[in-house]
Parts: structure tokens; C-alpha cells; sequence
């Protein structure tokens, strides 16, 4: 794709939706830019492939709503077919004793469902919608601004005192909410406002998704707020479907990549950066081809850049000992399941509601804060949950291209799954039986219901997606490895410990998601080098 260059300006390691973004920018800026990617697909976790025949997903990220309308409207992706279906309520619990809750909606039907469980509930809910609100718009309002880099000289001031004047102008009490927010567990977070199980959970889920962690764990009430500062079609909060699958958002992508003259290489692993002195010269492929580059980009996660990639050697030693120290592992396990009907739910059984709009929304197993904490003691112990946490989404009630008439797929995002298991073929048969068993016993016939699945374990995320202990977000979202530590304090900048080394991945602000933040933001400070270095 797109013209060749003997020596580009800049090569981007992984073809990911960071990657793209970070591309298009800089190729739009006048570079010469080739994407090396280890698969034969572009994409990275954000891909849509046959799992079964003439069955199709979203194999690994599976659901959009944190993808920048900047960079949206900048790589014209509307133009080139970008829709997405907005679910009609957000989530929907299965609970004990055939009972449910729906959140979504709209403010006043959530209020009254909330209302069944506690009325003190249901009265508490405009006044946090409103503070989870005005704390997204600070994270909104940061997502696109490089943070400021400790110890960066005057950049770094100037960059302080404007995120500095930002934070101070906020109400005191948005300031506190603010710290909650990063500093609290998510029960710690959500007691105060919400006194049901059933409410709790609702908005708990969001706290351990793709967080190996109890929802007791201090700092996860910030993965809660992680997911909702994002929007689909200009509606806040919101999270969606987009046609074609996650894949069609890095297609696009690609196609206005190669618009710009982006060369992209598949099957093309980077074995090695190669160093010379303090600065990256090159990558060596898995071929033993050996690429040169004044720019090296990386859009894989910092344990697997300097972990495998860089020559240990050539890290400054406590930067070194720092990565040593990351944390990855989320403890995710993927499936997508190809079925030959559409899931019966006791609690609200499909005779009445047929197609109905709760199989629309993220399905949650998750009756309560309790049984999440269980989930994770579980897996610490047994290496996986006996009573795992799973939200399942049916994308092809909205896109009938991903699976035969009168069938569908289901992609089953669950928790807590241990990152550091070997993760054996029989261990994986039996965690994924496991996680069937589970939707079974709400939904009985779903096992009988499967024609074919695809099975990811944390392992196998690794294997397939270089996603190191299955960690979707590229490293774990506490607040020792947020903002301006992420991934390291000294590094947040984009700007890697070796001159010409960058990072655009999820392993650096903001974090994780299909945001294209990181990408768009890399892309700002490698062009700013550039005229730097030309002033």
C-alpha cells in the first residue's frame, strides 16, 4: 500500500488503530512513513475476521465509543463508511431470582428502573450523571494534550502551567471528585451514592473491565470513568456498533493512510531496534531484513518494546528497572461464538420480548460488587473465576453481514482470567466451559445454541495481538501509570529514553481503548522535533 521508500522518515512499529492515526499525521505533514505489522491483516486488536465459516467478529476490541471525533473527522472515516449503531440501552443484569436491571435509555426510564431497587437510588442518579459528567470533560479536555513530561525542561513548565491553570480553574468540588475518582476503589467510590447490590453493579462492571483487580482495589473507580468519557454520534457517554466491525475503523483507516502515501509492509515482525550509541537507527525484522529510520515509532506496548525489542543494554538502567516493574495483565479472556439462535434469558424471556432491545445492550453478568470481588479471589486462586464476570454483545442483530440469515455472533468479553497461567489448550477448553456454563444458567439452551467459537485466553491474546498478559490497555490504568507516569515519569511525553524513539501506543496517555489519542498526540510531538530541529 502507498509508495515505497528506501529509508523513511519515520517507521511506526504495528499497524494498530494508533499506529494508523500517528501515520496519517505525520504522512499529511509532508514524512515518508512505512507501518511494519507482524500480522497478514492491518489492524492490530482492532480487526474484524471469519472465526467460523461464514461467520465474522470483531475478534479481540470488540465494542466503539472513546475513538476521537478529531481524529474521525481529520482521516474522513464518515466519508469512507464509518456508522455506528448506538445501542438502545446500555447495559442489561441478569440477577438472582429471575430478576434484571436495564440502565439506559434515557435519565427518567433509568430512574425508575433504579427505582425498584431503592428509591433513595433513583433520586441520587441526575446528581451523579452530572458529577460523572463534569469529570469526563476533564479528561475530554486532556485526552489530545501531551502530558506534562516531569523534568523536561521549560516545555515541561509551560506544559504544567497550562494543565495546572485547567485543573485550578475547576469547582472545588469537581477538584474532589476528580481525586475520587483516581485514588478510591470503585465501592469506596460508589457507597456513597448508591446503596442497592444491583445498582452498585451497574456501574461497577465498568471498573474491572479489562482490569485484573476486585472493585475493592484503591484506584479502580478511575477504569469506571475511563469508559465514559468517550461519544457516539455526538451523544456523551454513549457506546455503539459500528458496521462491518472493529475492522472496518482501521480499513478506513488504512485507506486514508495510504492516501497520504503511507507505505504499510504485513507480515513483517519487528525482531529488533537497533541502537547506535544513544539514539534507535532502525528495526531488524523477524526475516533479518534491517530497516533505517532518523523516527522510530512504536505502537506496542512498552513491556513488549523494551522488554523484547530494545537491547536491554542500551536502556539507562533505572528506566530499565522501571519497565521491569509495569504492570501488565488484565486478566481478559475473549470468545466469539458463532450460534444458531439468539439467546433466551429467564429473567426476561424472548417470547415477550423478541429481538428484543436488552439482547441490543451489553449483556453483564455481574449481579453485584461481591460476586466481582469473588471473581478476582478466584482467579488469584484457581487461575480463573468459577463464577467468571462476562458481558456478552450480539453485533449482528444491527449488521447482518456477520453472519448467515437467521443466525448471529456473540463476542463474550469476560473476567477475571489469571495473566501470568501458561494458559494450556485444556486450561482454555475448560475456562471457556466454564464461562458457557455461566451464560447457561441464565440462559438455558445457550450451549446447545453453538456452532463454533474462537477461544482467546490472556495467552492468547499475547500470542495473537503482542498484547503482553492479554492487557488490552497496554499496561494496567492506576495512578502510578496514568497521565504523566505513563508509561514511565520522565517518558510521557511520547518520547522514548533513546533519541529517535517513540512511543504512540495505549501504554501512553490516555490509555487504553480505541481512542487514536496517543497516535494523534505522538504525531504532534515527533512533527514538533522535527521543526525544532530544522529551527
Amino acid at each position: 500500500m502507498g509508495r515505497a521508500h528506501a529509508s523513511p522518515d519515520a517507521i511506526i512499529i504495528g499497524g494498530g488503530h494508533n499506529g494508523l492515526t500517528c501515520a496519517f499525521y505525520l504522512a499529511r505533514a509532508g514524512l515518508s512513513v512505512r507501518i511494519v505489522e507482524a500480522r497478514n491483516v492491518i489492524g492490530g486488536a482492532a480487526v474484524t475476521e471469519e472465526f467460523h465459516p461464514g461467520f465474522r467478529n470483531s475478534v479481540a476490541s470488540y465494542t466503539v465509543s472513546l475513538l476521537q471525533p478529531k481524529v474521525i473527522a481529520d482521516m474522513g472515516l464518515v466519508g469512507r463508511g464509518y456508522r455506528v449503531i448506538e445501542r438502545p440501552v446500555s447495559n442489561f443484569l441478569p440477577l438472582a431470582q429471575g430478576d434484571h436491571l436495564i440502565l439506559g435509555g434515557g435519565l427518567e426510564r433509568t430512574q425508575a428502573a433504579f427505582a425498584r431497587f431503592s428509591r433513595k437510588d433513583a433520586e441520587a442518579l441526575p446528581g451523579y450523571y452530572a458529577m460523572l459528567e463534569r469529570v469526563a470533560d476533564v479528561l475530554r479536555e486532556l485526552a489530545l494534550r501531551p502530558p506534562p513530561n516531569v523534568g523536561g525542561g521549560v516545555a515541561w513548565l509551560v506544559d504544567a502551567l497550562t494543565t495546572g491553570r485547567l485543573l485550578s480553574r475547576l469547582p472545588r468540588e469537581v477538584q474532589r471528585d476528580v481525586l475520587d475518582l483516581f485514588t478510591k476503589s470503585a465501592r469506596e467510590f460508589l457507597t456513597p451514592w448508591f446503596e442497592s447490590a444491583a445498582v452498585q453493579a451497574a456501574f461497577g462492571f465498568d471498573a474491572v473491565v479489562g482490569n485484573y483487580a476486585s472493585p475493592d482495589t484503591p484506584g479502580s473507580a478511575y477504569v469506571l470513568l475511563h469508559h465514559v468519557f468517550g461519544e457516539v454520534n455526538g451523544h456523551k457517554g454513549s457506546w455503539g456498533h459500528v458496521i462491518g466491525g472493529m475492522g472496518s475503523i482501521t480499513r478506513m483507516m488504512a485507506e486514508a493512510c495510504a492516501e497520504q502515501g503511507v507505505e504499510i509492509s504485513l507480515n513483517s515482525p519487528v525482531e529488533k531496534v537497533l541502537v547506535e550509541g544513544d539514539r534507535a537507527t532502525g528495526v531488524r525484522l523477524a526475516s533479518g531484513e534491517e530497516l533505517r529510520s532518523q523516527r522510530i515509532i512504536a505502537n506496542v506496548g512498552p513491556k513488549l518494546l523494551y522488554g523484547k525489542m530494545v537491547p536491554r543494554a542500551a536502556l539507562p538502567q533505572d528506566f530499565a528497572r522501571r519497565i521491569d516493574g509495569y504492570v501488565c495483565g488484565s486478566g481478559s479472556f475473549r470468545m466469539n461464538v458463532a450460534l444458531d439462535r439468539l439467546p433466551d434469558f429467564t429473567c426476561l424471556p424472548g417470547a415477550e420480548n423478541p429481538w428484543g432491545e436488552h439482547l441490543r445492550a451489553g449483556i453483564v453478568i455481574a449481579p453485584s460488587l461481591d460476586y466481582m470481588d469473588r471473581a478476582f479471589s478466584d482467579a488469584k486462586a484457581h487461575g480463573w473465576s468459577r463464577e467468571p464476570i462476562v458481558e456478552m454483545l450480539i453485533p449482528s442483530l444491527v449488521d447482518d453481514s456477520l453472519a448467515p440469515a437467521g443466525h448471529h455472533v456473540a463476542s463474550l468479553f469476560c473476567q477475571q482470567f489469571d495473566p501470568k497461567l501458561d494458559w494450556t489448550p485444556e486450561q482454555e477448553a475448560a475456562a471457556a466451559g466454564t464461562i458457557i456454563d455461566t451464560v447457561e444458567a441464565h440462559a438455558p439452551g445457550f450451549r446447545a445454541s453453538i456452532l463454533g467459537k474462537q477461544v482467546l485466553s490472556p495467552k492468547g491474546l499475547e500470542r495473537t495481538f503482542g498484547l503482553i498478559g492479554g492487557d488490552i490497555f497496554h499496561g494496567r490504568m492506576s495512578l502510578d501509570q496514568l497521565w504523566a507516569a505513563r508509561p514511565v515519569l520522565g517518558h510521557a511525553d511520547y518520547r522514548g529514553p533513546l533519541k529517535g524513539l517513540y512511543m504512540c501506543g495505549s501504554g501512553t496517555h490516555p490509555g487504553g481503548g480505541v481512542t487514536g489519542a496517543p497516535g494523534h498526540n505522538a504525531a504532534k510531538v515527533v512533527l514538533a522535533d522535527k521543526r525544532w530541529r530544522r529551527g
